[in-house]
Parts: structure tokens; sequence; C-alpha cells
């Protein structure tokens, strides 16, 4: 599952990159998606480990910062969604992006640690 999360880590950081760089460097906050990518990517480099216990703490951190950015990705949406401003598509095209990504990921750990549990018990 650490694997997994380095892959999701990389989606995060190029879609960061994407756009930042895609609006001129003119917008840091479009940088929000690589912040998230980067803290997935270090708990994930922590949790290639042979110890089983360590490996769970890291997964579980991970797990608890792909859904907290995902409630706030939701929340920013909705937020965007709801104001007077004109909507600016690259903007929320880089949010939906990042809210599917983060969904993407949470439902896979999820279901690992579904299956885990499920193994561990038989």
């Amino acid at each position: 599952m650490a694997k997994v999360t380095l892959v999701f880590a990389a989606l995060l950081v190029a879609l960061g990159l994407a756009g930042y760089l895609g609006t001129g460097s003119q917008h840091p906050t479009a940088l929000i998606p690589l912040w998230i990518g980067l803290l997935l990517g270090i708990f994930g480099v922590l949790a290639i480990s042979p110890s089983e216990n360590r490996r769970k703490i890291f997964m579980h951190i991970n797990v608890t910062i792909g859904t907290l950015g995902l409630l706030a990705t939701i929340a920013e949406i909705v937020r965007t969604l709801l104001s007077s401003k004109p909507l600016d598509r690259i903007a929320m095209a880089s949010k939906v992006s990042l809210g599917i990504l983060l969904l993407a990921y949470v439902a896979v750990c999820v279901r690992s640690f579904i299956t885990a549990r499920r193994e561990r018990a038989a």
C-alpha cells in the first residue's frame, strides 16, 4: 500500500506543478496539491518498512491526510460554486481533479485496511 501512496503522491505533485505553471506562476494556491502530495510521499516512504506496526501507523497518517484534504477540497468546491465571483475554469478543474485523486486514494486505503483486517481475523 505504501507504493500505491507514492504513486498518488507523484500524481498530486504533478497536478500542483501543472496548475501553478499553467497559470503563469501567479497563483501560489495552485500548489496545494503539491504540498499534499509531498506529505503523502514523505509518510509513504516512512511506511515502507518491515515493521508491521510502523507501516500501519504511517498508512493511517496518510489516509488521515487524504481524508482531511478531501473534505477541505469538497468545502472549497462548494464555496466556489456558491460564490458570486465568475468561475475560473482552470482553478475549478484543478480542485475537482484534486478531489477525485484524494477520493480514489482514500477509497483504495479503506479497501486495503478492510482486506488486511479480514486476513488477520482468518
